[in-house]
């Protein structure tokens, strides 16, 4: 007896940690009704598209489909819950690198932008950004309009960026190493000028 109620306090505790852990905020990016025909005639239900994330570097995406509206939203934020990714933010703001992503006939350019330029960007990809905590970002689907493939392909994109650490931690340098040194630039076009 005693050990169960150990067991359950266990459970209490883990649980109110899990409560305690950062809140994730979601956006319903598009909702369809879809259809499936059976011999009895027409099966109808939603299908709905969530971006999750918590503003600090870290987004997912997940569909869920049911025959209420609230259920196929619940199914798709658990499922964008599990399929979280994270990515490396510049500054907290914006990313550290210019990015193409693909996926189907969804293509995506992401850009970096200085301070104060805001998210330029359409629908769905607006909503992975807002998301993932950018805050300056320019970017463009130059593919195919639809939602899912435009998700998938800016997380294909996102997927692939890399800070400077990550890149001085793979090639065995340090950071410093890596990025140009901000002095070096102004006196290379001067002398390049002299010349």
């Amino acid at each position: 007896m005693a050990e169960r109620e150990n067991r359950e306090g266990g459970r209490g505790r883990r649980r109110d940690r899990e409560e305690a852990a950062p809140e994730f905020a979601d956006r319903l990016v598009a909702i369809n009704r879809v259809s499936k025909t059976t011999k009895g005639g027409k099966n109808f239900g939603f299908a709905a598209l969530v971006v999750v994330g918590d503003q600090k570097g870290r987004v997912g995406f997940g569909k869920g489909k049911a025959k209420e509206v609230p259920e196929a939203i619940r199914k798709a934020t658990e499922q964008a819950k599990r399929k979280m990714i994270r990515v490396p933010l510049k500054e907290g703001r914006t990313l550290h690198h210019d990015m193409q992503g693909r996926h189907g006939a969804g293509k995506v350019v992401m850009r970096t932008a200085p301070t104060g330029t805001g998210i330029i960007a359409g629908g769905p990809m607006r909503a992975v950004f807002e998301m993932l905590g950018v805050q300056d970002v320019v970017a463009k689907s130059t593919g195919s309009p639809n939602p899912y493939n435009m998700i998938h392909a800016t997380l294909n994109a996102l997927s692939k960026e890399q800070s400077p650490r990550m890149v001085a931690a793979r090639r065995g340098k340090k950071v410093a190493d890596i990025l140009p040194k901000r002095d070096e630039a102004p006196a290379a076009e001067a002398a390049s000028e002299e010349a």
